[in-house]
C-alpha cells in the first residue's frame, strides 16, 4: 500500500505479469524467515519513497538477518590483510571472514591492490554470509604449529646427499 501508484505502474492490471514478479521474489526470498523479511520490508518503507527491486530487498533481508559478530566486507577484507602467519591459529572476528580470505587467497591478499582484491574478496564473503544465513555453521580448522627448525645451517655433506637424492627421484 506505501507504493500503491508505482505498484499499479508496474504491473496495471497485467496478472500475469504480476504473477511472474510473485514467483521471482519467492524463490529469492524463500531462504529468509517471515519476520526477516517483514522487518526488511519496514526498513525499506522507512528509508525509501520508492517502489524496491528485488535486489535492493535481498539486501535489506541480508541487513536485517545478519548475525552478531559479523562486518561489513570492507572491513572483513582488511581483517583478513592484516593478520599474521599461521592464519588459521589467529583470533578472528568470525569463522566467515577467514575462510573468506583463505577461498580468495592469502597470496592475492598480501600482493594485489585493493581495487582489484576487494571485489573478490567481498564475493567470496557474501557468499559465505548467505551460507550463514541459511543456518550453516562454520569453524575454523587450527593448523599444527611446524617446530622449531635447528638454527645450525646444515653441512656441505648434508646438502650434497640430499642433492644426489632428489636427482635420483627425478630418473
Amino acid at each position: 500500500m506505501n507504493y500503491h501508484n508505482q505498484y499499479y505502474s508496474a504491473f496495471g492490471d497485467n496478472t500475469k505479469s504480476e504473477n511472474l514478479a510473485k514467483k521471482l521474489w519467492l524463490a529469492k526470498l524463500e531462504r529468509f524467515s517471515a519476520s526477516t523479511i517483514c522487518d526488511a520490508a519496514e526498513k525499506i518503507i522507512s528509508e525509501s519513497e520508492y517502489l524496491p527491486t528485488l535486489n535492493k530487498m535481498l539486501n535489506a533481508c541480508r541487513h536485517v538477518a545478519m548475525p552478531a559478530g559479523l562486518v561489513s566486507a570492507r572491513k572483513a577484507y582488511q581483517e583478513a590483510c592484516n593478520k599474521t602467519t599461521p592464519k588459521a591459529n589467529q583470533l578472528w572476528s568470525h569463522p566467515v571472514v577467514y575462510l573468506a580470505g583463505r577461498d580468495t587467497g592469502w597470496h592475492m591478499l598480501a600482493h594485489e591492490t585493493e581495487s582489484k582484491a576487494l571485489p573478490a574478496f567481498s564475493d567470496i564473503y557474501q557468499h559465505y554470509i548467505d551460507r550463514l544465513l541459511s543456518g550453516e555453521n562454520f569453524r575454523i580448522e587450527k593448523t599444527a604449529l611446524v617446530p622449531e627448525l635447528s638454527e645450525l645451517p646444515a653441512t656441505k655433506k648434508h646438502n650434497q646427499e640430499k642433492l644426489e637424492d632428489l636427482k635420483k627421484l627425478l630418473t
